[in-house]
């Protein structure tokens, strides 16, 4: 369906190596310099992705976030959703806007006709951290994944597979795999999840049975409730039990950290349907509604930014053929 140009995912499908610097495009704020596309080779198959890079470089190495799209979308349509170049150049953030294959990303551990290898877009995010550390002196101890909808569930795999790769992790519409494309955490890592109470795409409390995916289109899967996917995580940080903190707009439910874990949040936004809530962009007929009550995203750089620096580590070598 044509539904992902202003929201990032279709209806249908849960909407939701070397370098080179090809084409620019429009980045948001009129004096923002503009985006770069940029190629990285990976298992034999060149991947793209957008990269926003602060305007005043900084004396040290820069925080990275890397934003998944959702279902049917593209990196360009991910910036315009969340509004991240934005809020990212205040905090001197480079951001990655990184391309699925297919427009949809492996989110799930099960291989598929179209997608033999499951393990592909985990791989391809690794190699993209490490070249931009490489390249564009990310900080390996600052890396955090950011997503929405199908992107959001592909950012709790790159935590739950890669737990010494990110410092934190953002998913927004977007729920643990569960079922035979279950994903476990296998380390602690901040999360916070972000979900509509009236999302009528992938419900709140979770999608056990969804139905088949359109003809030619990789197969729907099967999540969690956003509240399961938070406590998987919490389990994993071993964090202290919940505590509920209602607000104006939405429900805050915080897995504290206790000495030497991390946090886990859960927010859930009462008005909100299957969006990015406080996005400028219209969700399409069928998504639900839109909610002003939350800033999404100054509410996951804050949390993102909280949290301490990973400590240091190995980046994986991968092999990469210049495109230059």
């Amino acid at each position: 369906m044509g539904l992902a140009l202003t929201a990032g995912c279709s209806t249908d499908a849960d909407s939701g190596s070397g370098s080179g610097s090809a084409t620019s495009s429009k980045s948001s704020g009129p004096s923002a310099a503009p985006d770069t596309r940029e190629h990285l080779r990976v298992d034999g198959t060149t991947r793209d992705y957008l990269l926003h890079k602060p305007t005043k470089p900084g004396a040290g190495p820069r925080p990275l976030v890397v934003a998944f799209h959702g279902r049917g979308a593209d990196p360009a349509e991910m910036r315009e959703l969340t509004g991240l170049n934005e809020a990212a150049k205040a905090r001197g953030m480079l951001v990655a806007y990184p391309e699925a294959l297919r427009k949809t990303w492996g989110a799930g551990a099960a291989p598929s006709r179209l997608r033999p290898d499951p393990d592909a877009d985990v791989r391809f995010t690794q190699a993209l951290v490490d070249k931009l550390v490489r390249t564009e002196r990310a900080d390996p101890r600052r890396v955090y994944v950011v997503g929405f909808s199908n992107g959001g569930s592909m950012a709790l795999r790159v935590a739950a597979d890669r737990p010494k790769l990110v410092a934190g992790a953002v998913s927004v519409a977007g729920q643990l795999p569960t079922g035979r494309d279950e994903v476990r955490p296998t380390g602690p890592v901040p999360v916070m999840v972000v979900y509509g109470a009236k999302d009528p795409v992938r419900p709140v409390t979770g999608l056990a049975k969804p139905g088949p995916a359109p003809k030619g289109q990789e197969p729907i899967m099967a999540t969690k409730s956003a509240r399961s996917s938070v406590k998987a995580f919490a389990t994993a940080g071993r964090t202290k039990p919940p505590v509920e903190r209602p607000r104006k707009g939405y429900d805050r439910t915080v897995w504290r950290p206790g000495p030497g874990t991390v946090p886990a949040e859960l927010l859930v936004v009462r008005d909100a349907g299957h969006t990015w809530p406080g996005t400028r962009v219209t969700p399409p007929e069928g998504f639900g509604p839109a909610s002003k009550a939350l800033d999404t995203t100054g509410t996951v750089l804050g949390f993102l930014t909280d949290q301490s620096p990973r400590p240091p580590h190995g980046a994986a070598k991968t092999q990469e053929h210049s495109d230059r």
